[in-house]
């Protein structure tokens, strides 16, 4: 399954590259995320980091697990994000930011499947409005990190 979203947000491309790059702060302001450990950090010359990073979901019925590599470049306004392990066939999401009059135009892909049939249903008659509601909780960090008029 995979969903694309474009918003624009008034913030600079680095400061929501730092801010969707930070995965260990994301069990303090997306709610389903329950804890998050990373592991294996390596920051190249070039400014660009890597890690591993397993989190925990949580819903009222329902809790997994899973780990990803998440790759943030600064330089190209890039986030990636790859699966490791988890309750995925397949899991992928790019973040792209890039500067516009407005502050950041922001491209969000995901592509995933789930192993079973009953978690990628459940998903697919939500999809549109768990990608919002994660992309709203990016935006409320975003302006508690940085305010409402952090383009400058």
């Amino acid at each position: 399954m995979r969903h694309h979203l474009v918003r624009t947000l008034a913030y600079r491309p680095e400061q929501l590259v730092a801010l969707v790059g930070d995965v260990k702060a994301y069990p303090d302001f997306i709610p389903w995320i329950t804890s998050m450990r990373t592991w294996n950090r390596s920051e190249h010359k070039n400014g660009v980091i890597q890690l591993d990073a397993e989190a925990t979901i949580g819903f009222s019925f329902l809790t997994e697990r899973f780990a990803t590599r998440v790759v943030r470049d600064p330089n190209r306004g890039i986030v990636q994000v790859a699966l490791i392990y988890g309750p995925f066939r397949h899991l992928s999401n790019v973040w792209q930011f890039e500067p516009c009059d407005e502050g950041t135009r922001i491209e969000f892909t995901i592509d995933f499947e789930f192993k079973t049939k009953l978690l990628d249903g459940l998903l697919k008659a939500n999809m549109s409005s768990a990608v919002n509601r994660l992309m709203q909780c990016f935006e409320e960090r975003a302006e508690a990190l940085y305010g409402t008029k952090a383009k400058a």
